[in-house]
């Protein structure tokens, strides 16, 4: 008789710390979709296995010695058939880099089970979507949050503005509207962004486009963008033309 029982994923655990690879092993062994089929404690090592044992899911810690978590992440981009990737670390400042890489998810130390249990699920969501494909622009960012990192779509920000080495994502209207802080400059994220759905009107502001309401010329060649809520903002001279050509003006 065949079996019906759902498919587990294979899993590889990589971490350099013994006790953390040990917490680890409990947590999934009390996880019904996912099935420990190894460890690795250095990313050489974890290359090797991936080889080897063609895992569905590698928890990968981000710092190790010699190859670290990023640097077997970007390995596997270069295969064709890539097990789904979880980074498991305790900094939160790599984000960005794992989206770059199509990383499944970020998890912070200590892990707790129902936070690994949310990453396993996109993890087999992951595995099921025939249709995703790779593209070149961010569709979500995980933003620090308290003691753990939260998803925010792209979609839904609608402006972004430079703080020193950081940006700030404005996110939502009205009473629901907050702010979050991320680590990224505004040049490196605006690399990320796509062009059809952003657009930088200043050094130090990047808009989502459709928040612009019109243009207003304010005289002596200082233009300013209108937003759908009232407020105006300076354009900068160098992105003036690209402001206007998106206008039709």
């Amino acid at each position: 008789m065949a079996d019906d029982a759902p498919q587990k994923l294979r899993t590889l655990i990589v971490d350099d710390e013994p006790l953390a690879v040990e917490r680890m092993q409990v947590i999934c062994a009390k996880m019904d979709d996912l099935a420990v089929i190894g460890t690795a404690s250095d990313g050489g090592q974890a290359l090797r296995l991936i080889e080897a044992l063609k895992p569905d899911l590698v928890l990968l810690d981000m710092t190790m010695p010699e190859v670290d978590g990023l640097s077997v992440a970007k390995e596997l981009a270069k295969s064709e058939n890539r097990p789904a990737v979880v980074f498991v670390t305790a900094h939160d400042n790599y984000a960005v880099e794992a989206f770059d890489l199509d990383a499944v998810d970020y998890v912070l130390k200590p892990v707790k089970p129902e936070r690994l249990e949310r990453a396993i699920k996109r993890a087999l969501a992951r595995q099921g979507d025939t249709e995703r494909g790779d593209s070149r622009w961010l569709e979500e960012l995980w933003i620090p949050h308290r003691s753990e990192l939260i998803r925010i779509a792209t979609s839904e920000v609608g402006r972004i503005d430079a703080e020193r080495d950081y940006v700030r994502l404005h996110v939502g209207e009205g009473d629901e509207a907050r702010t979050y802080l991320l680590l990224q400059t505004i040049a490196g994220l605006e690399k990320r962004l796509d062009p059809a759905r952003f657009i930088r009107i200043h050094r130090s502001t990047i808009l989502r486009r459709d928040r612009i309401a019109g243009l207003r010329h304010d005289g002596l060649g200082v233009w300013s963008v209108e937003l759908d809520d009232g407020e105006a903002l300076r354009i900068g001279r160098t992105y003036l033309p690209k402001v206007k050509a998106m206008a039709g003006r």
